[in-house]
């Protein structure tokens, strides 16, 4: 078998669609993929009130990690599954599951039961993107493709606005027809399905050819028992110990899980999962690599801001989610530039090196941040944050379906999806858990520092601000734990649990927490730093490709030789 090249291997052209049949294409998959973006941006902003609610701040990860865990491991299934029996069917299943995993959400009664709903909800959304990313490679020529997708980081900016303010009003009721504020980010996702439904339904309708493929069924269970133990040990390493017997029969599960994977895949050939010649293609390496790195970086930033402003800052769900409003402005100001460029010059490799080069850069500024740092200070940091993964989101899936035969589509996308989803899912547990566990040592080392100063002092025996019965009930847990030779442990322990009463205490004997929390938090951006240097040194290896002409220059071209030899005949030179 012939070795991939670094240039796209093509056996057809996409087929030539006016721009209006694009379009109406195009508000289906909007629709679907819009149904997703917007439950992210609405459950994290809500999550520090769900996880109050049902008593476990810390365990929170869990809710998000399961998410992506089925996400990522359905993802690469969607794209081969797309490429035998064709992407509507498939988008229209990814959608009706998504739907029946929110509809569960809202009847959660602890966080592992939400987790567990949240998983059957990432199984429909390994489909929404990964199978809207892989259409628009079936209709459109490669260097329009970043125009088109730009369409699609429209959806995601215009959900990160509204999302959050939906999730922080919707969160911020006590109950709503009967029903609990915060359950209600789960609900609203129905009306929206059923209206996606019917669009796709309606508009999206392609051609398909059936391939005739295997489904690698025992590629996804191996790839499964690689990542699950792994990611359970990332979220409760810092409860077991790292080196407990439990975490290390987990690595040893993984590790079993991942050599058995590489080992399915390799037997499969052309029918695995990711056929393992793709990543022999530098450029499908090079973007794999780097998309793994921008996902644990991007993912670790996302978690920690929105608890930063929350807790740090004191703001609602809703102010948190438009605080996060510079950030959402930079992705799409990023992507835009980015497409249009992309669009007119064909070139597309200095993007993500210049965007991982800004998220290193930005991830090292938010490790400055502490508690008083002017709220104005991190919205310019949020902003370049944005326009660095707004300069990774397109170029990266560009890189990847440029060097791939049309046969390859549907499994190409998804592994564009499925390594930045994989790199997500680590970041989240990973950063999450480096937070929560520095988060009760940084609280006890603040209250070391602050308490035994005379405003704290003061402001304990007589507090000027808060809830009177939650500065009472605080003084007397630090007294307890004073008493028993703790200096704010145990109160810091507590707020791992529910962080609601840090914002009704007295500013003054709020302080240790907003600077614990706060100091925690810079130890997770400088790791996410760190991390995306590495995606920075892998966006080097990108070959410079071009993605060809624009359509119509070929034809245009063809038209001007004839003119030429037309001209040639009749002039005699």
């Amino acid at each position: 078998m012939d070795e991939p090249t670094d240039g796209p291997l093509r056996l057809s052209t996409p087929s030539a669609l006016s721009h209006k049949e694009i379009v109406t294409i195009l508000v289906g998959l909007m629709m679907g993929m819009f149904l997703a973006a917007l439950d992210q941006t609405i459950v994290a902003s809500a999550m520090r009130v769900i996880a109050d609610d049902l008593n476990d701040l810390a365990g929170q990860a869990w809710v998000t990690t399961a998410y992506l865990i089925t996400s990522t491991i359905t993802t690469p299934l969607y794209g081969k599954l797309g490429d035998i029996y064709g992407r509507k069917k498939l988008f229209i299943f990814a959608i009706s599951v998504f739907t029946i995993g929110s509809m569960l959400c809202t009847l959660s009664w602890s966080i592992p039961s939400l987790a567990a709903f949240r998983a059957v909800q990432g199984i429909g959304a390994g489909g929404l993107f990964s199978l809207a990313l892989a259409i628009i490679g079936d209709i459109v020529q490669p260097r329009e493709r970043a125009k088109y997708q730009g369409y699609f980081l429209a959806v995601f900016g215009t959900s990160s606005v509204i999302g959050p303010v939906i999730g922080g009003i919707l969160s911020g009721q006590e109950t709503i027809l009967g029903i609990t504020g915060w359950r209600w980010v789960f609900l609203v996702n129905v009306p929206i399905a059923i209206a996606a439904l019917i669009v796709v339904s309606r508009t999206l309708h392609l051609k398909h050819t059936r391939l005739d493929h295997r489904v690698d069924y025992w590629g996804a269970l191996t790839l499964t028992i690689a990542l699950v133990p792994l990611l359970i040990v990332a979220e409760q390493g810092r409860q077991w110990g790292w080196s407990s017997p439990t975490s290390i029969t987990c690595y040893v599960i993984g590790a079993a899980g991942f050599v058995a994977f590489i080992l399915i895949e390799r037997a499969m050939a052309e029918e695995a999962l990711l056929p393992l010649r793709l990543f022999r293609n530098r450029t499908i390496a090079s973007a794999s690599i780097s998309s793994v790195f921008i996902g644990m970086g991007m993912f670790g930033g996302l978690a920690a801001l929105p608890l930063y402003l929350q807790i740090v800052k004191g703001s609602s769900p809703m102010e948190a989610g438009l605080q996060l409003l510079p950030m959402t402005l930079g992705i799409m100001a990023g992507s835009i530039f980015s497409g249009q460029l992309i669009s007119r010059t064909g070139r597309y490799r200095s993007f993500p090196i210049i965007g991982s080069a800004l998220l290193v850069v930005s991830l090292f500024a938010f490790h400055y941040v502490a508690a008083d740092t002017p709220l104005w200070k991190v919205m310019i940091v949020m902003f370049f944050f944005g326009i660095g993964l707004g300069f990774n989101f397109q170029p990266l899936t560009l890189a990847v379906q440029n060097a791939v035969d049309r046969r390859d589509m549907g499994v190409a996308t998804s592994s564009a999806t499925f390594t930045r989803q994989i790199g997500g899912t680590l970041g989240t547990a990973v950063f999450l858990s480096i937070l929560f566990s520095q988060a009760g040592t940084k609280i006890t080392e603040a209250f070391a520092a602050i308490a035994p100063s005379p405003a704290f002092q003061a402001a304990l025996r007589n507090p000027t601000g808060g809830d009177p019965a939650t500065n009472k009930a605080f003084a007397e847990q630090l007294q307890a734990a004073q008493q028993s030779g703790g200096a704010g442990g145990g109160i810091g322990g507590a707020a791992l649990s529910d962080s609601s009463f840090i914002n009704q205490l007295d500013p003054t004997l709020a302080k240790p927490f907003l600077v614990g929390f706060s100091d925690a938090m810079s130890v997770v951006f400088l790791v996410a730093a760190g991390v995306l240097v590495l995606a920075f040194i892998a966006s080097l290896f990108l070959p410079p490709v071009d993605l060809g002409p624009k359509p119509g220059a070929e034809a245009q071209g063809a038209d001007d030789v004839a003119d030429d030899e037309v001209s040639t005949l009749a002039t005699g030179h």
